[in-house]
């Protein structure tokens, strides 16, 4: 296993045919991800990382571009460095979540096999959501007082 501060090599950049279908993939998540951002019950961490894996391996440009984007770069930053994900983030992926679930409940027609595909449902977003918490948390930044507030001297 490689260390933690240890970079990562950069992928290869794909050619060809395959680099315009990863592009496409990363252009079309990044779309869905501010979707995400907007509207409620649509995921956008997981569209970020999908878009930030695709532009990786396509198009250096828009990666460096993502990453340093003030709302999606932060997700790619703590992602590379240690699969991590904020808590802010768990937070709102439970929510998110257990919004959709519930509107699963409320709204699908009460079929016959209506219970089953709630709970199993359910029990997919309980799994999700316990590797999901399992995952380690960026280190928090500490906001450090001027110089003259420390001091004891008024």
């Amino acid at each position: 296993m490689r260390p933690e501060h240890e970079p990562r090599p950069a992928p290869l950049v794909a050619t060809g045919l395959r680099r315009r279908l990863l592009q496409a993939l990363a252009v079309a998540s990044l779309g869905l991800a501010v979707l995400g951002v907007i509207l409620p019950g649509l995921p956008a961490t997981e569209f970020v990382l999908l878009a930030g894996w695709a532009a990786m391996r396509s198009s250096p440009r828009l990666y460096a571009w993502l990453c340093a984007h003030p709302l999606f770069g932060p997700m790619l930053v703590n992602w590379d460095n240690g699969r991590r994900i904020s808590r802010r983030a768990k937070w709102v992926i439970t929510l998110s979540m257990g919004a959709c679930l519930l509107l699963m409940w409320r709204a699908v027609p009460r079929a016959i096999p209506y219970p089953e595909i709630v709970l199993f449902t359910a029990l997919v977003l309980a799994c999700v959501l316990a590797w999901i918490w399992r995952r380690p948390e960026p280190a928090a930044v500490r906001p450090v007082a001027p110089p003259s507030s420390r001091s004891g001297a008024d």
